[in-house]
């Protein structure tokens, strides 16, 4: 998985609208999620892996069967879960360290899809 291609011009435009259309409908719990995760001394790096099928990296944090106007099951975990599941080794853990965006102004989603699984930072929508 290349760390360096996240957000990149092969990433399908429609595509990301419909992962940011879904995104924004619970961005404020993700951020407040995210915050938790460093506060509490988790990692520093939290992550939110999303799929349409179950999957076992993370704990649930929103269900698409409890909120039917989602499309995806949001899942809470962080860079450490990735490195102990062999996800991530050294290297990429470097990588993703480098690439990694401000927590307070970008959501890292862990993509999990038919069409592509891939890390993805997402803004926040502006809180105006």
């Amino acid at each position: 998985m290349e760390i360096e291609d996240y957000n990149d011009a092969e990433l399908d435009f429609k595509y990301l609208g419909k992962l940011t259309t879904n995104f924004v409908k619970i961005a404020d719990n993700l951020k407040e999620a995210a915050y938790q995760i460093k506060k509490r001394g988790f990692s520093d790096y939290p992550v939110f892996p999303i799929c349409k099928a179950p999957q076992p990296i993370g704990q649930i944090l929103f269900s698409k069967a409890d909120m039917p106007q989602l499309e995806w099951d949001y899942y809470a975990s962080f860079l450490e879960e990735f490195e102990q599941r062999n996800i991530l080794d050294e290297e990429g853990s470097q990588r993703f360290k480098a690439a990694y965006k401000n927590p307070e102004e970008f959501c890292c989603l862990f993509v999990i899809d038919e069409q592509f699984t891939r890390f993805v930072f997402v803004p926040y929508p502006n809180e105006e």
